[in-house]
């Protein structure tokens, strides 16, 4: 089952979509507190993003370039601002398409299908494993903290994994070697 991620400030408009898309058999999460999206993001670790261009605290735009940082989930950006200048932004921030509001959920739901299919048909879903802030991307080996990363040895990737899989427990010098 894929987890599609909206953040979207409109409660209408999310719960509408978090219920259409939970009935096509997906799991999705909205997104909850709009000052920390990539913190809830990790959390939810999801395979597809739902996002609007105009949030408290940030733009859908940073949002999109903090994601971008972190992971390659596809990201389609929904918003009333559907100029060229702004689809041209979104594209260039690392968007993957553009819907723009009002749109038609079975619409938007064939083209969460399309994407979902062109990125994870041949490829596993990315995990992404989060602590305080720490974001470690399984798939690529690295490592993001407060908008920086660094690639991982083999080894320290390994370990980081095993002691954040294990979080909260203690992890026998055993384990780790």
């Amino acid at each position: 089952m894929y987890t599609i991620f909206i953040v979207e400030d409109d409660p209408v408009i999310a719960g509408a979509l978090q219920k259409h898309l939970e009935g096509w058999g997906y799991r999705a999460v909205c997104a909850r507190d709009f000052s920390n999206v990539t913190a809830e993001f990790a959390a939810a670790s999801p395979q597809l993003v739902l996002l609007d261009i105009g949030l408290p605290f940030y733009n859908g735009y940073h949002w999109c370039g903090e994601i971008r940082k972190v992971s390659k989930a596809p990201i389609v950006f929904l918003s009333s601002a559907a100029d060229n200048m702004n689809i041209v932004l979104a594209m260039n921030q690392g968007a993957d398409d553009f819907i723009a509001k009002p749109f038609d959920l079975n619409v938007l739901t064939a083209k969460v299908a399309a994407l979902l299919r062109r990125s994870y048909d041949f490829a596993g879903a990315t995990a992404l494993l989060q602590h305080k802030g720490a974001i470690l991307d399984t798939a690529s080996g690295r490592l993001s903290y407060e908008g920086q990363s660094a690639e991982l040895t083999k080894n320290e990737f390994r370990i980081l994994q095993l002691l954040l899989e294990q979080k909260g427990r203690v992890v026998p010098r055993s384990a780790i070697m």
